[in-house]
This record gives structure tokens, C-alpha cells and sequence, in this order.
């Protein structure tokens, strides 16, 4: 960790000089400047009063930020085929089952189906971008096809079938696939 150049950035955020920490933490401007050039190094004491005049501890200046994963390719993707249903679920963001939402790319073949769910809490999306579906919510049936979407409440038993093949882009929240 560069303590020097993290020290300035906390600074600049929170729009001080160097003078004007330095009053603060009762330092030479001198020191700051040599603190951020990373020429010298405070002590526990002296880093936890600068740190205390940033506004922060010592424990989340140390504590490292993991970056998150913001774009996902193919090679991202968790696949499962079901030869019976024939269809093909690829979970295009991994591990959303852990996120409010979870977006999956449902390939449906020929003749194709998913799997009965089950009523439950939340919401259901979907956009169809290629062929056509049927979505299957209790007892009513409605037709979408390439360029549509869909949502409805899952509080009944809901699927989705294809005669001639889809692709679909679908999300539900909470996750449920």
C-alpha cells in the first residue's frame, strides 16, 4: 500500500492543503508534503492524528477496497442444459443468486419448456429477443414474442414453453432459478 499517496487522496477529497492539514494535526507543512512523497513515514501516533483530522481510522485507511466486477463475458457465464425440458439456462452475472436480482439467458428449443415454478414472493421480467413464447402463470397463458417483454408477480405456479424456439432474457427477484 502506498500510505503517501492514499494519505493525499483523503486530503484532496476532503478539499484541504497540506497547510491546512498540517495546522490540524499540529505538523509541519514540510512533514505532510514528505509524508505524501512517501520520503518519510509517522508514527502510530502521528498517522492516527492525521487520520483522525481526515476524518477516518486507522483501521478503514488500512482496510483494501476489492474491486467489483462490473462487465461480464461468456466466459463469465454459468451454463446448465436440460436435455428433457430442451432448453439451456446461462446465468450471464455469476453468483446473482446473492444480489436482489438474477438475470439468466434462457435458450429455448424447439418444442421447449422450463421447469413448473413454484408460487413465491417477487417479480418476474423477462425480453424476448429472438422467436416466441408462451408464459404460463396459473391457469392463464400469454403469448410474447421478439422485440416484447414481460413481468408479472410470481404468486402462482408460472413457465414459460416454445413450439418453434426462443431466446429470452430473464430476470426474477428474489432469485429463483
Amino acid at each position: 500500500m502506498n500510505i503517501g499517496q492514499k494519505l493525499k487522496e483523503l486530503r484532496v477529497l476532503k478539499g484541504l492543503t497540506q497547510e491546512e492539514l498540517a495546522d490540524r494535526a499540529e505538523l509541519s507543512k514540510g512533514f505532510i508534503s514528505q509524508l505524501e512523497r512517501d520520503l518519510t513515514s509517522p508514527s502510530i501516533a502521528t498517522l492516527t492524528d492525521i487520520l483522525q483530522c481526515l476524518g477516518t481510522t486507522l483501521n478503514e485507511f488500512f482496510t483494501e477496497d476489492v474491486e467489483e466486477q462490473i462487465v461480464f463475458g461468456v466466459e463469465d457465464y454459468f451454463v446448465k442444459k436440460d436435455e428433457e425440458l430442451r432448453n439451456t439456462i446461462q446465468w450471464i452475472i455469476p453468483n446473482a443468486q446473492k444480489n436482489i436480482m438474477e438475470p439468466i439467458l434462457l435458450t429455448l428449443e424447439k418444442g421447449g419448456a422450463t421447469y413448473p415454478d413454484t408460487p413465491h414472493e417477487g417479480e418476474e421480467f423477462g425480453y424476448v429477443l429472438q422467436g416466441s413464447i408462451v408464459i404460463h402463470v396459473g391457469a392463464k397463458s400469454y403469448r410474447a414474442k421478439k422485440g416484447e417483454s414481460f413481468y408479472f408477480t410470481p404468486d402462482k405456479q408460472h413457465y414459460l414453453t416454445s413450439k418453434a424456439g426462443a431466446v429470452i432474457i430473464w430476470v426474477s427477484s428474489p432469485p429463483s432459478f
